[in-house]
Formats: structure tokens, C-alpha cells, sequence
């Protein structure tokens, strides 16, 4: 039984999650991953490491999962367990002192927590402040590390130490290497030890080093944890990492359905994978959609009805109210010259991807008629990208929007809002109505639903061999050992011949899909001709994006819902070409362990 199961039947947390277990979705990776990891501590084979992913990726909540597993699943009296304890940085600046003697009460308390298998000890909810050393002595076998410990915890109460934060940061490790235990850290909101006006995270070269107490850290600033805390400086090359990007298009998928169930939204199971893909599998996003029309009691129900109510949520609902947040705050923090709302507001309206400094200089001199320096322009550029609101080349020095959508939209409706000064109703009547005039982005509803199941059997099948007959190929199919991208709907010229429904690069070769589901007409020698066209547009692209040498091999496959005509399938043969009816695609979920998003026989 995972812990995942076990945790749902007993409900027990040393920490609360908040996303509902009937909701969490496909994160299950990173939870084996960090837990496995930290059993691999014991050993001494594993290091310090970073989970690095943008905002409302799930970071958190993974950490929080692997620590409860962590605090439930292992014998909790065997000195040689792994002993988890969760800190979060406060994004307050707080005295030194404070901070310390808050760090060592907190390793204190789940260190004792964990050995009385007990999470009122954690909270503070059963065992006072003064009251906690003499409650360790008396309850738990005191080892020559705990001992220190104490001390140091009564040194730092009465301001007794040099380095009050050295000494705290430097306890887990005290502990752990003294006794030969096994301690992991878990510290969230990483990023705030940057806002610290004492040292952090230099003194935490010697404690993250430890084989005996490794530290597993994430935050919600991308750019400051990766580049100026990890990425230079004492903790340079002290941590793994681990990337999480957003759920793929049949996660996010899933997620949209378990979400409408949870908080019951009216979502027809043909549109779960457009409402993940029109939120760039961010479950933050299509979490709050969801919530938004159970709000509203509006059924999502086609792309005008999602375009509407993610229009609402961005202006004045859940998402508003998240990046709102994230916005004021960072820009609280770097306001220096006075006018970083209106370059980033500026940033965002400009109609090419790459954000030109010289012209957000120009537009405020038209607005605001303040003439600035260009070099103060990109001082503010940079800053903003740190708050990941924008990014920054730095080899190139040059800077570029967020490819987060949802956020880019947000950006101009804020700047309507809290910049130019409009009213927030007229802002909120304009955004629905350009939202609900929007063409539809998905024509084939039930051939994107294919193009979900394709790309998701993509990548749970990765290394692995199939029977050819699921491909009609007279020898079976081995999958490259790892896709390195996977992109729907890639455009690789004007018209809409030239666009492969699924792009995904492998070492030795390139996959490319196409999806026809046509129920009542089989596949003909148009479609055959125009994917052969296709993959020779995808070698073509690959010659100018890669310089690796000639590129590697194309290989196709169509998905025909209703199979092939017979001189279609001569042509495919010909040109050993895969292709999959509707059964092979039922086949196929069935080997990668998939569940049909639609439990019924669609069409």
C-alpha cells in the first residue's frame, strides 16, 4: 500500500495538505521520488536537493505528502529511521535572534513529534516552549546529539552564542552527526532567506553537506532560488535538482474532472483536456476555473463558456487574487525609482514576445511624461524578473515575457486596473467580451481528446516495447528511453498542413502524430501524403534548431478512429508509417496503465 492510500484512510499529518485527496493529481512521481530519496539518506547515498518549478506547480503539497509518509511510515522507534522536519521561511524580515531560537524549537519539536509519533508536539499544541527540554528528557533515550542539542536550544534562548543563526542552521546537523542518525529537512519558501538582513544562506554551506542530514528545499521564486541563492555564492553546486513542470495535457485532464466532481461544476468529460490545455496544465489555474463555475453555477460546457468564466477569474476571481498578490508584494519590495508598475504593465502589452526596453522608455515618457534613463528601464526589467514576472537572458542580456499565459493576460488587466486607474467593472465587462469573441483553439474536440491519450502513451511508454500489431507493424515497437519535449500542435509554416497535432524530440529520433477521428469515413491517401509532407517540414526544422550535425529520424503515426482506406494503407506500409485505429488506442491506454478520461464509448 503507498502512503499515499495510507494517509487517506487514517487522515493522519504530522503536516495539512490542502488540496483534497479526491482532488491531487499526478503528483505521485515526485512523491516516491523525495521519499525514496530520503530512505536512500540511511545509506549515506543521498545529497541535499532542490524541487525547482514555477508558482502553483504543487511544490509544496509534494513536500508536505513526502513528510506525512516520511512521519507515518516508518518505524518511528528505530534509531535508524529518517527522522523529517518541515520549515517554511516567513517572507517577513525578522530579528536574528527571533529566527533562531523559532529554527532550533521547530527541529526540536518534530525531532521529539516524530519519535512520539505525536503532531501536537509539532504544532505546540500539547507541550509549551519552557516546558519542551525537560519533556525530551524525560520521554525520549537521550544520545551525546539531543544532549547538545538542548543546550544549545537554552543558549540561544538566553542569547548566549556568537552567531546566533549559525548556530541554529548548524542544530539537524549536530544532531545527526553525533549520534550517526538520519535527519532530512525539508524547507519551503527557500527563497525568503534572501530577504534576511543577517546571513542564512551562508551559513548553510556546512549544514546542507552533510551525508547524515541532507536538505531538500523549494520556493515560490524560481528565478532567486535557481540563479542567486543555488546557482552562486556558499550553496553553489551543494544541491541536486529536480525540475516539475505543469501537468501534461491528460493529467491536467484529469485533474479538471476530479476537481468538477469535487466541488461539483457542471464539465462535460469532452472538454476536461481543452480546459487543461487552455491553462497550460497549471492545476492552480484550472482548479480555480472549476471553483469559479461552480460559483457562477455555469457549466464549462463549451470553449465561449470557459473563455468567459476564465475571464471573470482572471479579473476579479481566484487567479486575480493570487497574482494580484504575488504582483504587490514583489513590487513593494523593489520600487526603487517609482515606476515599476508601468514597466511591467508596458512589458506586457508589447505584441512581440521579446520585451524591447528602449520602447517601454518611450511609452513612458508618452504617459508619464518622465524621461528615464535606459539602463534604469533595465534595472527594473531585471528585478521584475527575479519575482519570475518577467524573464531575463542573462548571457544574452536581453528579456523576454513569461511563458506562462494566464499570467501575461493578468498582467495587462492589472495594468488596466491598478496603473492606468480604469474601473474595475468596465475592465472585467471588456475582458469577458474579448474572451468570449476569442475563435475557438480546438475545431475537433474528439480528435484533440485523441491527441491527449497519443501524447500521454508517449510518455508513460517510454522504454518500452509494445506488439506491433497495435501499430500494424509486423515487428514490435520499442519507445525512446525518454522524450526531452513534447509540444501539441506545433505550427511549422502558414498554413494548417504544416502543423504536427504531437511534436516529441528523442535522442536518436523524433516522433510526430497526427489524429483523425472520423467516425463515419476512413482515412484516405490525402491525409497519408500530407503527413509525409509533414515529417519532411520537421526535419527541415530540426536542420535550423539544432546543430548537432544531420538530424535524426522522423517517425510518424496516425491515429485513424475508424482505420484506413486500402490504398492509405499501402502508402503507409510503404513508407513505414504507424498508424492505430480506435481498439489499438483502447489497447494501448490499457498497456501504459491510463484510464479513459471518457469511461463511456465516445462517438
Amino acid at each position: 500500500m503507498s502512503g499515499g492510500q495510507n494517509m487517506k484512510k487514517t487522515s493522519r499529518q504530522a503536516i495539512k495538505t490542502l488540496v483534497p485527496e479526491e482532488v491531487y493529481t499526478d503528483r505521485q512521481e515526485f512523491i516516491d521520488y523525495f521519499y525514496n530519496y530520503a530512505i536512500s539518506a540511511v545509506p549515506r547515498r543521498a545529497m541535499s536537493s532542490v524541487l525547482l518549478g514555477h508558482r502553483r506547480m504543487g511544490k509544496t503539497e509534494i513536500f508536505k505528502r513526502v513528510v506525512n509518509r516520511l512521519f507515518y511510515g516508518q518505524d518511528h522507534k528505530d534509531p535508524a529511521a529518517v527522522v523529517p522536519v518541515w520549515y517554511s521561511f516567513r517572507d517577513e524580515v525578522t530579528d536574528r535572534w527571533d529566527f533562531s531560537v523559532r529554527y532550533a524549537e521547530n527541529f526540536l519539536r518534530w525531532y521529539a513529534g516524530f519519535r512520539f509519533r505525536d503532531p501536537d508536539i509539532v504544532s505546540a499544541s500539547s507541550v509549551r516552549r519552557q516546558e519542551l527540554p525537560d519533556f525530551i528528557k524525560s520521554n525520549i533515550d537521550m544520545t551525546p546529539g539531543l544532549t547538545g542539542a538542548l543546550n544549545i536550544f537554552q543558549w540561544l534562548l538566553e542569547r548566549d552564542v556568537t552567531i546566533p543563526e549559525e548556530t541554529a542552521l548548524m542544530l539537524p546537523r549536530l544532531v545527526s552527526d553525533r549520534d550517526d542518525s538520519t535527519i532530512v529537512m525539508f524547507l519551503d519558501e527557500f527563497q525568503n532567506t534572501h530577504l534576511h538582513n543577517f546571513r542564512v544562506v551562508g551559513y548553510m554551506q556546512e549544514a546542507v553537506e552533510s551525508p547524515t542530514c541532507s536538505h531538500f528545499v523549494t520556493g515560490s521564486a524560481m528565478t532567486i532560488l535557481s540563479k542567486e541563492i543555488l546557482g552562486r555564492g556558499a550553496l553553489f553546486g551543494r544541491f541536486d535538482s529536480e525540475p516539475i513542470k505543469p501537468l501534461t495535457q491528460y493529467w491536467g485532464a484529469v485533474l479538471s474532472l476530479r476537481a468538477a466532481r469535487h466541488y461539483r461544476a457542471e464539465l462535460p468529460e469532452i472538454m476536461a483536456p481543452v480546459l487543461s490545455d487552455r491553462c497550460g496544465g497549471n492545476p492552480f489555474y484550472i482548479t480555480a476555473v472549476i471553483r469559479q463555475a461552480a460559483k457562477k453555477n455555469e457549466a464549462i460546457d463549451s470553449e465561449k463558456s470557459l473563455n468567459s468564466l476564465l475571464a471573470v477569474d482572471l479579473s476579479s476571481g481566484f487567479i486575480w487574487a493570487e497574482l494580484n498578490d504575488q504582483v504587490t508584494r514583489w513590487i513593494q519590495r523593489i520600487n526603487e525609482y517609482g515606476i515599476t508598475k508601468w514597466v511591467l504593465y508596458l512589458s506586457a502589452l508589447g505584441e512581440n514576445d521579446r520585451i524591447s526596453p528602449e520602447d517601454i522608455r518611450k511609452q513612458l515618457a508618452e504617459k508619464e511624461g518622465t524621461n528615464v534613463k535606459i539602463e534604469t528601464v533595465r534595472d527594473v526589467l531585471v528585478m521584475l524578473s527575479r519575482g519570475d514576472l518577467l524573464e531575463y537572458m542573462e548571457l544574452g542580456g536581453w528579456f523576454r515575457k513569461t511563458d506562462d499565459p494566464i499570467l501575461s493576460d493578468f498582467l495587462k488587466v492589472w495594468g488596466r486596473i491598478e496603473v492606468e486607474g480604469h474601473s474595475r467593472p468596465r475592465v472585467v465587462t471588456d475582458i469577458v467580451r474579448k474572451y468570449t469573441r476569442q475563435e475557438r483553439r480546438i475545431r475537433d474536440q474528439k480528435g484533440y481528446l485523441a491527441e491527449v491519450w497519443l501524447s500521454q502513451i508517449l510518455w508513460n511508454g517510454q522504454g518500452k516495447t509494445f506488439p506491433g500489431r497495435y501499430f500494424h507493424s509486423k515487428a514490435d515497437v520499442t519507445l525512446p528511453d525518454r522524450f526531452y519535449d513534447m509540444i501539441h500542435r506545433l505550427r511549422l509554416g502558414a498554413s494548417e498542413k504544416s502543423e504536427a497535432d504531437i511534436y516529441a524530440s528523442a535522442r536518436d529520433e523524433t516522433w510526430i502524430c497526427e489524429s483523425k477521428w472520423w467516425e463515419t469515413k476512413k482515412v484516405g491517401v490525402n491525409v497519408v501524403n500530407d503527413l509525409i509532407r509533414l515529417s519532411e517540414k520537421v526535419t527541415e526544422f530540426e536542420k535550423k534548431e539544432y546543430e548537432a550535425g544531420n538530424p535524426v529520424p522522423v517517425r510518424c503515426w496516425l491515429f485513424a478512429h475508424n482505420g484506413v482506406t486500402g490504398p492509405a494503407e499501402k502508402m503507409l506500409r510503404k513508407h513505414d508509417i504507424f498508424w492505430s485505429d480506435r481498439s489499438d488506442l483502447d489497447a494501448l491506454i490499457r498497456e501504459t496503465a491510463l484510464t479513459r478520461l471518457i469511461c463511456r464509448k465516445v462517438g
